[in-house]
């Protein structure tokens, strides 16, 4: 196996460097020279670069039988859920980030299919949605826009993912406007979110967010008090929201909207101080592309697909096999 130091690379860059030369080479089909331009290296780099990717598990070249493991679970999915169902394939090996990554490329190819001319998509920002930026196949779109679904999280905590960052990277490979929400991802109150939900630019919005065609995001999870990323970005929520939200029923959200275990979310008392949709209305778009991975995510997954939020599910192998598992036993009590 190559290790870092004979790719030249740090090694907390081996595997998205890796990444990236093996979704050029083996999805969009560009060849290695193409490729060390991109990557401003030489083409041998590169050729090592798919060697560790192979070596890592990072890709993996089978011969598939009609029924693979995959197919099978895609047909229980669609059964049991009434979604079309994507599963990215994933080595047994895998660590949890390099299932997060594998799921996004997987979920950037099912978005091309998707997303097309004269729409307008709604975006969810957070850890999933932010690694799809990344891996986006370009497809200049016209008359296509994109808006923000919750509102943007401060930049102070370490690690936080930029939404600007995200947003700009959608609108350049679709050749996209991108209209985003003014607003934080919590209120101090109430009466503070209605009134700034009345000024002209943040109306502007809102009301293409109810205009969309199509959406895409992710589910976060508050199991054990540990909130999903946006939480964590300068946003902190104090004691008594999660005791707040554990007396609710909640146990995952959608753009920060939060979900008790049967997809309902009326009565849950945080979601008067959220930046998150109308999830009414939401499930009135046509196209609602999740994407998930990581064992944590099953009972706010199954509190999505209960009320019926998702349309296209795209799903890691293992995190699969975990929800299909789930189906045995109820929800958990709350």
């Amino acid at each position: 196996m190559y290790e870092p130091e004979a790719l030249d690379l740090p090694a907390d860059g081996k595997v998205e460097t890796a990444l990236r030369a093996a979704q050029q080479y083996y999805l969009q089909r560009s060849t290695m020279g193409a490729i060390a331009r991109d990557l401003g290296t030489s083409r041998s780099t590169v050729s090592r670069l798919l060697s560790y990717a192979r070596d890592a598990g990072l890709v993996e070249i089978h011969i598939h039988r009609p029924q693979s493991r995959v197919s099978v679970a895609e047909r229980h999915l669609r059964a049991h859920f009434d979604v079309r169902a994507h599963v990215a394939r994933v080595p047994e090996s895998a660590t949890n980030v390099e299932r997060l990554e594998l799921t996004a490329i997987q979920a950037a190819r099912v978005i091309n299919s998707v997303f097309d001319s004269d729409m307008v998509i709604g975006l969810s920002w957070g850890t999933m949605v932010n690694a799809i930026s990344r891996c986006l196949f370009p497809k200049p779109l016209h008359n296509c826009q994109f808006v923000q679904l919750n509102g943007a999280g401060n930049s102070r905590a370490t690690g936080t993912h930029y939404s600007h960052q995200m947003f700009s990277a959608f609108g350049a490979a679709f050749d996209a406007v991108v209209q985003q929400l003014p607003a934080p991802l919590f209120f101090d109150s109430a009466a503070t979110k209605r009134a700034l939900f009345e000024e002209r630019v943040v109306r502007r919005a809102t009301e293409l967010q109810q205009a969309a065609d199509a959406a895409l995001f992710s589910v976060g999870t508050v199991t054990d008090g540990t909130p999903s990323s946006p939480y964590l970005a300068g946003y902190f929520l104090d004691e008594s929201d999660f005791v707040s939200l554990a007396e609710d029923g909640a146990v995952g959200d959608i753009a920060t909207v939060f979900l008790r275990s049967d997809g309902s979310h009326h009565g849950v008392r945080l979601n008067e101080r959220t930046s998150g949709p109308d999830l009414d209305r939401f499930r009135e778009v046509g196209h609602r592309i999740c994407a998930v991975s990581g064992d944590h995510k099953i009972e706010a997954l199954r509190a999505a697909l209960a009320g019926g939020y998702i349309t296209h599910l795209v799903i890691d192998e293992r995190t699969a096999g975990l929800l299909l598992d789930s189906l045995a036993q109820p929800p958990a009590d709350r």
